[in-house]
């Protein structure tokens, strides 16, 4: 891995190099999702299936779109039980931290006769995108359906593009049906995105699309915001590690390589304050590289977007930490709680050299769908505040309006919105 010294034009240039992995930049892509939308808005099913056979070479149509029983219960006789009862202990814990997160509504009543107050309700439908194919991620699929559950959402519609088979996952069944996946449907990329924003005669409405996607699904959930609620668009994985003289090197190029595994556009970035500890990391990450099966894809993600910066101070690490708002980002430093005090940016912080990024992916409980890009500095992981919705409430007696009536329509009169003043006024006319 590349090594340099921590300066302002070091971190300027890094951020720009690291904007162009933003879904924003992903402009050559538009005119086509925006025709498979526009398509599927017009042609429902029809388009549906077309777009499905020719993508995914899969021949689905309005009797086997829906994944079955039966397919289910063959899922689990195609996993093994052993990965079974793993994800049944990740979904205990996913649940367990998520429960936590839970709203209530709550009022506030005054002896004057108002009542002000919040209610809290989960959303109708949910629909859940979760990658297929060649792929299987049933950490994805805990990740986004059980957050929905705790919330309360009434239909969880849940869709992946099936193999050419026309079957899908066995192990993404398994994990759906574990969280409580109301409905699956046998269905990827900007189709299935343009599905559940827009309905069909086979896959209904609904009222917000979360889970990650390729650029086409990232790009479709960008163009549909605004008919429906989305989570939010995902781009590469990234991690950031801090981390000092203490550390054990190749910890830390282990954990660097963990995210390089995704995709060429993967960033993985080592900010120390040892020019010993970035050497090291180096070398053992060399050393990795040529040990992993996805070696072609670390290399190339490490050529683009891989970095060891090397700090004058921890207070300049921790600087470029949040300037960067890393996906992940790991703590490992001599005293790492008084590290993550400084922290305001980053989706999930790990401290510590046992708690390994892959930790979160797959079991601790806090939810791995994470803002990327930098986004961090105004986005959060998603959570059960991602499946309600608030509605304020308010009620005043006479008594309380006739207290403050005149203060309403002075302020309304003083925008000129002498309707406004009037809906006030007129309850206090003398008869």
């Amino acid at each position: 891995m590349r090594i340099l010294h921590l300066d302002r034009d070091t971190r300027q240039n890094l951020l720009d190099e690291l904007l162009k992995r933003s879904p924003n930049h992903y402009g050559q892509y538009e005119q086509s999702v925006s025709e498979i939308l526009n398509d599927v808005k017009l042609r429902k099913d029809a388009a549906v299936f077309e777009y499905t056979k020719r993508f995914d070479g899969a021949g689905i149509n309005a009797s086997n779109i829906r994944v079955t029983k039966e397919e289910i219960e063959e899922s689990y006789r195609l996993t093994d039980d052993s990965l079974v009862q793993v994800i049944r202990k990740a979904l205990h814990n996913i649940r367990t931290f998520h429960e936590k997160q839970r709203q209530t509504s709550w009022f506030d009543s005054r002896p004057d006769g108002t009542i002000l107050g919040q209610k809290v309700m989960p959303l109708h439908r949910v629909g859940v995108y979760v990658p297929g194919g060649k792929a299987a991620y049933p950490s994805s699929v805990l990740m986004n359906i059980l957050p929905a559950k705790v919330a309360g959402v009434e239909e969880i519609v849940m869709v992946t593009p099936p193999g050419k088979d026309g079957k899908v996952s066995p192990t993404t069944l398994v994990a759906a049906h574990e969280a409580g996946a109301d409905v699956i449907y046998k269905v990827g990329g900007a189709q299935a995105i343009g599905a559940l924003a827009y309905g069909t005669e086979s896959i209904p409405k609904v009222d917000k699309i979360v889970g990650p996607g390729n650029i086409y699904v990232a790009l479709a959930k960008k163009m549909v915001y605004g008919h429906v609620s989305i989570d939010a668009i995902a781009g590469p994985s990234e991690i950031l590690v801090i981390a000092d003289e203490t550390v054990n090197p190749r910890y830390v190029a282990a954990d660097l390589l963990s995210q390089a595994e995704h995709d060429e556009l993967a960033s993985a970035i080592l900010v120390t304050t040892s020019r010993e500890l970035a050497e090291d990391v180096s070398k053992e990450t060399d050393k990795f590289a040529k040990e992993l099966p996805r070696a072609e894809i670390i290399k190339k993600s490490l050529d683009n977007y891989g970095y060891i910066l090397v700090a004058d101070t921890m207070e300049e690490a921790i600087d470029t930490a949040n300037e960067i708002a890393s996906e992940h980002l790991e703590i490992q430093t001599k005293n790492p709680y008084d590290v993550m005090t400084k922290i305001r940016n980053a989706g999930a912080i790990f401290i510590g050299e046992y708690s390994s990024e892959p930790l979160g992916d797959y079991f601790a409980g806090p939810n791995h769908v994470l803002p990327t890009n930098g986004t961090a500095k105004f986005f959060s992981p998603l959570s059960v505040d991602d499946f309600i919705k608030k509605s304020s409430v308010v009620a005043y007696s006479r008594e309380a309006l006739e207290a403050i009536h005149k203060d309403i329509e002075y302020f309304a009169e003083a925008e000129h919105l002498t309707a406004h003043a009037n809906s006030i006024k007129v309850r206090f006319e003398k008869d």
